[in-house]
């Protein structure tokens, strides 16, 4: 299980630009990984576009922000667009990167069992390290909160 002050594990996702994208390149500044379940859902999208109206504002601080689902790449590469997003998009097809955050886990809706991504944010500091993490997120307000805390990083 992923815990503050620990080292975030690495990866390397593609992203919807279709583009690798691998975490230990980008130490130095604060980065934002958040997991989404699914593109083009309602919490999803909002989640989304909260974190892009917040863009400049994490690009002021120099901190990336990284959306992670299992989608696939095209999938991200269309909902990006619909919505036009600023936040990068990376497909976790085979779910080992949620895994390793510990987000893949067991849910239940109307009484039906089922694997999926828990929603969560972690922050990660410039020197690899998970500076704060978010867990079962609530869309309202969160992006903002994440904003927060990540100045307080810089």
């Amino acid at each position: 299980m992923v815990e503050e002050g620990k080292s975030a594990p690495d990866f390397e996702l593609a992203t919807d630009a279709g583009k690798p994208l691998k975490l230990s390149k980008l130490k130095g500044n604060p980065v934002v990984v958040y997991f989404y379940p699914k593109d083009d859902t309602s919490g999803c999208t909002k989640e989304a576009q909260d974190f892009t109206s917040l863009a400049e504002a994490f690009k002021a601080a120099k901190v990336e922000i990284i959306g992670i689902s299992p989608d696939s790449v095209e999938s991200h590469a269309k909902f990006r667009k619909k919505y036009d997003l600023s936040v990068q998009l990376a497909a976790d097809t085979d779910k080992e990167v949620a895994t390793a955050y510990g987000v893949w886990v067991e849910k239940s809706m109307y009484g039906r069992k089922y694997m999926g991504v828990e929603r969560a944010t972690f922050l990660i500091d410039g020197k690899g390290r998970v500076a704060k993490i978010w867990r079962k997120v609530k869309v309202p307000g969160h992006a903002d909160a994440v904003l927060a805390a990540a100045k307080d990083l810089t």
